[in-house]
C-alpha cells in the first residue's frame, strides 16, 4: 500500500506539474494574442501617422522651408517605424514557430488522440443510451408485469433474462458523467483515472457473460407464452427501440469489454512514451485483456458443459460419460453404417442391431474422449447403440 501511495503522489505531482504548464501556455498564448491585438491597433494608428507625415512632406516640399524643429518630428516619427517593423518581425517569428508546431508530428499525434477520445464519448454516450432503453423499456415493464395477477413471466426468469443490467447501467452512467467532465476541461484530458475507477468494477461482466446464452435460452423458453410474446413485441414496437428485438440489446453488453480494448489501444498509439498517462492507460489496456481472455474462457467452458448436458438429455438411457465436464464437444454428424460382407456373405456388423440387409443411419457425437453412437427414435430421443466387440457386449 505504501509503494501505491508512493506512486499515486507522484503522478499527482506530475498531474500538477503538467497542470501548471498548460495554465502557462494559456497565459502566454493570452498574452499572444493581446500582444496582436495591440499591434494591429498600432499598426492603423501608424498608418494615419504615416499618411500625415507624407502630407506634411509633400507641403515641405512645397514650401522648401525646413526647420530644425521639423526635423527632430521626422526623425521621432522614424523611430517608431522602425519599432513597429521590429515588432512585427518578433511577432511573425512567434507565428512562425506555432505554425511549425501545428505542422509537427507531436501535435499530429495529439489531434488524432483527441479525436480518439470524442469517439469514445460518443460511443460511451451510444451505450449508455442502449443500456437505458434494456432498463426501461424491458427490465422494469416485466417486473411488473410479473407481480401481476396473471403474470406472464415470473420474477426468476425476469432475474435470470436481465442479470445485473440495471447495475451495468448505474455503473456506464458515472463513468459516462466523468468523460464528459474530462471533456469540459479540454485541451487537458486526463481519463487514467477514470479507468482506475471503472476497472474493479467489471467483474459484474463476468457474471452477465457467463449468462448471456442461459438467458437467451429462458428467453426463448418464455416466448412460447402467448400472452409473454404479445407483450413483449408490444416493448419492441416503441420508438425508442428502432425496431431492435430484445436479443439485440442483451447482446451490446458482450462487445463493451473488447470496444474499451480497441479504444485503449488506438489512445496509446497517439499517446507519446514520455506522457504521463502512457503507463497507467497501458495498465488499464492490460487488466481489460486478462478479463476478456478470462470472459471468453469462462463462456467457452459453460457452453460446452450446456452441449454435453443438453445430449446427455437427449438420451434416453443417459450417459454418465457425458457427465465428465474435462472432456470438449468437437462436431456431431449422421453417419452410415454399411453392413459388412465376408465371402459374398452378409454378416453381423460390429455396430447396432439393426437389420443388416440394408444401411442404417447412426447419429454420432465426437468428443475429446468418446465418441458417442447413437440411433434416432420417436419425438427425436435418441438411443445408445451397443458395441460388440470380443463376444462382449458395450455400451
Amino acid at each position: 500500500y505504501r509503494t501505491l501511495a508512493t506512486e499515486h503522489e507522484a503522478l499527482m505531482q506530475k498531474y500538477l506539474h503538467l497542470l501548471q504548464i498548460v495554465e502557462t501556455e494559456k497565459t502566454v498564448a493570452k498574452q499572444l494574442r493581446q500582444q496582436i491585438e495591440d499591434g494591429e491597433i498600432e499598426i492603423e494608428r501608424l498608418k494615419a501617422e504615416i499618411a500625415s507625415l507624407l502630407k506634411d512632406n509633400e507641403r515641405i516640399q512645397s514650401t522648401q522651408t525646413v526647420t530644425p524643429n521639423d526635423e527632430d518630428s521626422d526623425i521621432k516619427k522614424i523611430k517608431k517605424v522602425q519599432s513597429f517593423l521590429r515588432g512585427w518581425l518578433c511577432r511573425r517569428k512567434w507565428k512562425t514557430i506555432i505554425q511549425d508546431y501545428i505542422r509537427s508530428p507531436h501535435a499530429d499525434s495529439m489531434r488524432k488522440r483527441n479525436q480518439v477520445v470524442f469517439s469514445m464519448l460518443e460511443a460511451e454516450a451510444e451505450y449508455v443510451q442502449q443500456l437505458h432503453i434494456l432498463v426501461n423499456n424491458f427490465l422494469r415493464p416485466l417486473r411488473m408485469a410479473a407481480s401481476s395477477k396473471k403474470p406472464p413471466i415470473t420474477h426468476d426468469d425476469v432475474s435470470s433474462i436481465f442479470l445485473n443490467s440495471e447495475t451495468i447501467m448505474f455503473l456506464h452512467q458515472i463513468f459516462y458523467q466523468g468523460l464528459k467532465a474530462r471533456i469540459s476541461s479540454w485541451p487537458t484530458l486526463v481519463l487514467a483515472d477514470l479507468f482506475d475507477i471503472l476497472l474493479p468494477m467489471l467483474n459484474i461482466y463476468q457474471e452477465f457473460v457467463r449468462n448471456h446464452q442461459y438467458s437467451l435460452q429462458i428467453l426463448a423458453h418464455c416466448k412460447q407464452n402467448r400472452d409473454f410474446d404479445k407483450l413483449l413485441k408490444h416493448y419492441e414496437a416503441k420508438p425508442d427501440c428502432e425496431e431492435r428485438t430484445l436479443e439485440t440489446f442483451l447482446t451490446y453488453p458482450m462487445f463493451q469489454i473488447p470496444r474499451y480494448i480497441l479504444t485503449l489501444h488506438e489512445l496509446l498509439a497517439h499517446t507519446p512514451h514520455e506522457h504521463v498517462e502512457r503507463n497507467s492507460l497501458d495498465y488499464a489496456k492490460s487488466k481489460l485483456e486478462e478479463l476478456s481472455r478470462i470472459m471468453h474462457d469462462e463462456v467457452s467452458e459453460t457452453e460446452n458443459i450446456r452441449k454435453n448436458l443438453a445430449i446427455e438429455r437427449m438420451i434416453i438411457e443417459g450417459c454418465e460419460i457425458l457427465l465428465d465436464t474435462s472432456q470438449t464437444f468437437v462436431r456431431q454428424g449422421s453417419l452410415i453404417q454399411v453392413p459388412m460382407s465376408e465371402k459374398g456373405k452378409i454378416t453381423r456388423g460390429r455396430l447396432g442391431s439393426l437389420s443388416l440387409k440394408k444401411e442404417g443411419e447412426r447419429q454420432c457425437f465426437l468428443f475429446s474422449k468418446h465418441l458417442i453412437i447413437c440411433t434416432r427414435g420417436s419425438g427425436g430421443k435418441l438411443h445408445l447403440t451397443k458395441v460388440r466387440d470380443a463376444g462382449k457386449e458395450l455400451w
